[in-house]
């Protein structure tokens, strides 16, 4: 879970649709009020906290918040680029620090960054050893590390490619049905599109198999879902 603190409405939608899509749960909040509000209810894994919003700035929010978490991940967001205001921020406790303007590949990376820590002190860790992860035939996937590997050649993958390769391997030789995947990868409040999940599907194999057209890990059961035949 994500919280974004931001007070322009397209940024803070426009970040929140992209991690949405790479399967992040988001909170969305309009000031450092608001985002303090949304702290303490909904518990978030990682905070995207803007630097200049109204009512409580995000360097008073972030000190309020390390008062009571010490640990959860705080990126700041901020059009300010000098030098004394990284500092400070990175004094209060930020883990990163993005500047606006900035690239979609820039905050990803970042927030996949930040993620892998979050993913070792939490419940995924339970399933997996540190260096270990599962195997879907030549493929190794590694959890924690939100990568897979075949060979010499690595692969990233997204939080929610993670959740559909991990469904299937533990299902492995039975059917997933499209429902099963949407509430287990999309959560159970998300209204399912057909097209939405596979055009996930077929990014991910682009990314996984061989073969994307003649697919060995994610196959096709139509009508149903999809299966991984071990």
């Amino acid at each position: 879970k994500v919280l974004i603190a931001e007070d322009d409405l397209n940024i803070r939608q426009g970040l929140a649709d992209l991690l949405e899509t790479e399967g992040y749960q988001c909170e969305q909040a309009v000031d450092g009020e608001q985002a303090l509000q949304l702290f303490e209810q909904v518990q978030p894994d990682l905070i995207l906290l803007d630097i200049m919003m109204p009512k409580v700035d995000g360097y008073s929010a972030c000190r309020k918040i390390r008062q009571v978490d010490e640990n959860i991940p705080v990126i700041f967001i901020t059009a300010k680029s000098e030098e004394i205001d990284q500092v400070l921020g990175l004094e209060l406790g930020a883990d990163d620090y993005i500047k606006k303007p900035f690239g979609t590949r820039e905050v990803i990376a970042r927030i996949r960054a930040v993620t892998r820590r979050c993913l070792h002190a939490s419940a995924v860790a339970e399933k997996y050893d540190k260096s270990d992860g599962f195997h879907l035939r030549d493929l190794t996937v590694y959890p924690l590390q939100l990568r897979a590997v075949r060979g010499d050649d690595a692969f990233d993958l997204s939080l929610r490619d993670i959740k559909i390769l991990e469904l299937l391997f533990e299902n492995k030789g039975e059917v997933v049905t499209r429902d099963a995947l949407f509430d287990y990868c999309w959560g159970r409040n998300y209204l399912p599109n057909s097209r939405t999940l596979d055009q996930h599907i077929s990014k991910l194999r682009k990314h996984i198999e061989k073969d994307s057209k003649q697919p060995e890990i994610i196959q096709t059961v139509h009508g149903l879902g999809y299966r991984f035949e071990p």
